[in-house]
């Protein structure tokens, strides 16, 4: 099952399939799409995901219900799996994954879909698809090489290999590498920008990710379209004059 709760100021969105190191089924991707889009209405300042347990973040599709599946069907579930990851692009606040253990196949994809990513000492990471004569089919060849670059993110899905988390933080798979417990790890990560206007951090993350898909000049046309937005909210008016005031600003996300 898929548990969303609040922890404090931020929404906790938790695979619960421990027995089966957390694995995707159709229904459990299904389940996170759901609760994606609650955790963007409620009043959460950021989303961490992370999986129950100390083995697995999420160890990938549960390749059973892959089997003996007609061509409709896999495309079906390849757009389901890229669409559910792809609300995490448009959700209104940062996501974090908290990666526990294995992150292999759709786990990894879904790490590689949200907006930032911690990894405990334990974490793994793999993209194993070729072992079984497939190839990812939830973003991971479009999301990993924005990451790592293209050689890196060859290496990864070519051999199938297992990446550590020392070696994922060292070619920028994840942001840090931190010590347990890790909700409190990702909770005292998450404060370092959610204290910040949510409107500013949307703009901030709009511009930043479309710089990744447009050449230069129009991203930087973006850059000035969304910081003339940021401009015009309350919060920017606030934030310059608590800086004026040299007092801390008081965001309402206005």
């Amino acid at each position: 099952m898929i548990e969303l709760s609040t922890d404090e100021e931020f929404a906790v969105l938790t695979i619960r399939r421990p027995n089966a190191l957390n694995a995707l089924s159709f229904d459990l991707i299904k389940q996170i799409g759901q609760c994606i889009q609650e955790a963007g209405q409620s009043k959460a300042r950021a989303l961490i995901i992370t999986g129950e347990g100390e083995k697995a973040f999420c160890a990938g599709a549960d390749i059973k219900e892959l089997q003996q599946r007609g061509l409709a069907a896999q495309r079906e579930g390849a757009e389901l799996g890229q669409a559910v990851f792809a609300q995490l692009d448009r959700l209104p606040i940062a996501s974090i994954a908290l990666v526990n253990g294995f992150a292999f196949g759709g786990g990894c994809e879904l790490a590689l879909a949200c907006t930032l990513r911690l990894a405990l000492p334990n974490a793994k990471f793999g993209l194993p698809e070729v072992k079984l004569g497939l190839i990812p089919g939830y973003g991971g060849t479009q999301r990993l090489p924005r990451l790592v670059g293209q050689g890196r993110a060859l290496e990864m899905v070519m051999s199938g290999r297992t990446v550590n988390a020392e070696e994922a933080l060292a070619m920028g798979l994840v942001n840090r590498v931190v010590q347990g417990p890790g909700l409190a790890a990702a909770k005292a990560y998450a404060r370092e920008f959610s204290g910040h206007g949510l409107r500013a951090l949307q703009f901030a993350r709009e511009a930043v990710q479309r710089a990744m898909d447009v050449p230069l000049g129009e991203g930087l046309r973006v850059e000035a379209d969304l910081s003339t937005l940021a401009y015009r909210t309350n919060d920017a008016e606030e934030g310059m004059q608590a800086f004026v005031e040299k007092r801390k600003a008081e965001f309402r996300d206005e």
